[in-house]
Protein backbone atom coordinates (compact mmCIF):
# COMPACT_ATOMS: atom_id res chain seq x y z
CA UNK A 1 0.00 0.00 0.00
CA UNK A 2 1.08 3.73 -0.92
CA UNK A 3 0.48 6.24 1.99
CA UNK A 4 0.85 10.05 1.93
CA UNK A 5 0.22 11.30 5.37
CA UNK A 6 0.30 15.28 5.74
CA UNK A 7 1.84 16.73 9.31
CA UNK A 8 4.57 15.26 10.39
CA UNK A 9 4.27 16.11 14.06
CA UNK A 10 4.15 13.86 16.70
CA UNK A 11 0.84 11.83 14.76
CA UNK A 12 2.23 12.01 11.67
CA UNK A 13 5.85 11.06 11.98
CA UNK A 14 4.73 7.89 14.30
CA UNK A 15 2.10 6.73 11.96
CA UNK A 16 4.50 7.24 8.75
CA UNK A 17 7.54 4.67 10.68
CA UNK A 18 4.79 2.39 12.01
CA UNK A 19 3.46 1.85 8.47
CA UNK A 20 6.99 1.98 6.72
CA UNK A 21 8.33 -0.89 9.53
CA UNK A 22 4.65 -2.67 8.44
CA UNK A 23 6.29 -3.00 4.96
CA UNK A 24 4.70 0.16 3.48
CA UNK A 25 5.73 2.66 1.01
CA UNK A 26 5.03 5.92 2.76
CA UNK A 27 5.54 9.36 1.47
CA UNK A 28 4.96 12.75 4.12
CA UNK A 29 4.61 16.22 3.34
CA UNK A 30 5.22 18.70 5.68
CA UNK A 31 6.10 22.94 5.47
CA UNK A 32 8.60 23.03 8.01
CA UNK A 33 11.48 20.65 7.03
CA UNK A 34 12.82 20.25 10.76
CA UNK A 35 10.53 17.51 11.64
CA UNK A 36 12.23 15.20 8.90
CA UNK A 37 14.43 14.44 12.05
CA UNK A 38 10.94 12.94 13.63
CA UNK A 39 10.78 10.80 10.87
CA UNK A 40 14.61 9.04 11.94
CA UNK A 41 13.71 8.54 15.43
CA UNK A 42 14.33 5.10 15.91
CA UNK A 43 15.92 4.10 12.55
CA UNK A 44 19.25 2.75 12.04
CA UNK A 45 19.58 4.32 9.01
CA UNK A 46 18.49 7.71 7.17
CA UNK A 47 14.09 7.74 6.12
CA UNK A 48 14.98 7.75 3.20
CA UNK A 49 17.40 5.09 3.13
CA UNK A 50 14.37 2.61 4.97
CA UNK A 51 12.31 3.16 1.93
CA UNK A 52 10.66 6.97 2.80
CA UNK A 53 10.02 9.44 0.91
CA UNK A 54 10.08 12.89 2.52
CA UNK A 55 8.56 16.12 0.42
CA UNK A 56 9.02 20.13 1.94
CA UNK A 57 5.41 21.78 0.62
CA UNK A 58 2.18 23.05 1.53
CA UNK A 59 -0.54 20.53 1.50
CA UNK A 60 -2.78 23.04 -0.08
CA UNK A 61 -1.11 23.47 -3.15
CA UNK A 62 -1.42 20.76 -5.38
CA UNK A 63 1.96 21.27 -6.49
CA UNK A 64 3.03 19.66 -3.26
CA UNK A 65 0.50 17.13 -3.20
CA UNK A 66 1.71 16.42 -6.15
CA UNK A 67 5.41 15.88 -5.67
CA UNK A 68 4.39 13.70 -2.61
CA UNK A 69 3.20 11.07 -4.95
CA UNK A 70 -0.96 11.71 -3.97
CA UNK A 71 -1.92 10.81 -7.41
CA UNK A 72 -0.97 7.51 -6.62
CA UNK A 73 -1.58 7.15 -3.01
CA UNK A 74 -3.95 3.88 -1.82
CA UNK A 75 -4.54 5.75 1.65
CA UNK A 76 -4.13 9.71 2.77
CA UNK A 77 -3.47 10.95 6.16
CA UNK A 78 -4.39 14.49 7.17
CA UNK A 79 -2.55 15.28 10.03
CA UNK A 80 -1.62 18.74 10.68
CA UNK A 81 -2.19 20.76 13.56
CA UNK A 82 -5.10 22.88 12.31
CA UNK A 83 -8.73 21.34 11.43
CA UNK A 84 -9.12 23.37 8.51
CA UNK A 85 -6.22 22.19 6.74
CA UNK A 86 -6.78 18.94 7.47
CA UNK A 87 -10.58 18.82 6.19
CA UNK A 88 -9.65 20.41 3.26
CA UNK A 89 -6.89 18.39 1.80
CA UNK A 90 -8.74 15.47 3.37
CA UNK A 91 -11.50 16.76 0.40
CA UNK A 92 -9.04 17.51 -2.31
CA UNK A 93 -6.94 13.83 -1.69
CA UNK A 94 -10.87 12.51 -1.71
CA UNK A 95 -12.78 14.46 -4.40
CA UNK A 96 -9.58 15.25 -6.76
CA UNK A 97 -7.54 12.32 -6.74
CA UNK A 98 -9.82 9.46 -5.97
CA UNK A 99 -7.24 8.36 -3.16
CA UNK A 100 -9.40 5.24 -1.95
CA UNK A 101 -8.59 5.31 1.94
CA UNK A 102 -8.48 9.26 3.29
CA UNK A 103 -8.59 9.95 6.99
CA UNK A 104 -8.35 12.94 8.73
CA UNK A 105 -7.52 14.11 12.21
CA UNK A 106 -10.13 17.12 13.51
CA UNK A 107 -9.45 18.30 17.03
CA UNK A 108 -12.95 19.88 16.97
CA UNK A 109 -15.58 17.24 18.56
CA UNK A 110 -18.42 18.74 16.87
CA UNK A 111 -16.43 19.30 13.42
CA UNK A 112 -15.36 15.53 13.41
CA UNK A 113 -18.92 15.19 13.88
CA UNK A 114 -20.50 16.76 11.23
CA UNK A 115 -17.86 16.30 8.59
CA UNK A 116 -18.23 11.97 9.14
CA UNK A 117 -22.09 12.31 8.21
CA UNK A 118 -20.17 14.25 5.22
CA UNK A 119 -18.42 11.41 4.36
CA UNK A 120 -15.07 12.06 5.42
CA UNK A 121 -13.90 9.61 8.18
CA UNK A 122 -12.48 11.29 10.81
CA UNK A 123 -10.05 10.75 13.69
CA UNK A 124 -10.51 12.92 16.74
CA UNK A 125 -8.61 12.91 19.80
CA UNK A 126 -10.32 15.21 21.76
CA UNK A 127 -13.17 12.67 22.37
CA UNK A 128 -11.04 9.88 23.16
CA UNK A 129 -9.52 11.60 25.56
CA UNK A 130 -13.25 12.56 26.99
CA UNK A 131 -13.87 8.98 26.81
CA UNK A 132 -11.18 8.20 28.87
CA UNK A 133 -11.74 11.15 31.67
CA UNK A 134 -14.92 10.34 32.25
CA UNK A 135 -14.23 6.48 32.50
CA UNK A 136 -11.83 7.56 35.00
CA UNK A 137 -14.03 9.41 36.93
CA UNK A 138 -17.15 6.75 36.90
CA UNK A 139 -14.25 4.37 38.09
CA UNK A 140 -13.79 6.52 41.08
CA UNK A 141 -17.22 8.48 41.87
CA UNK A 142 -17.77 5.08 43.83
CA UNK A 143 -14.39 4.99 46.25
CA UNK A 144 -15.63 8.02 47.90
Amino acid sequence: MFVVIVGCGRVGSTVARSMLREGHDVSCLDEDPEVHARLEVGLETSWEDAGGQFTVGTALETDALDAAGVEKADAFVASTNGDNTNIIIAQIAKRRYNVPTVVARILDPLRAEWYEKQGVKTICPTNFAIRMLEEELMGTAGDG
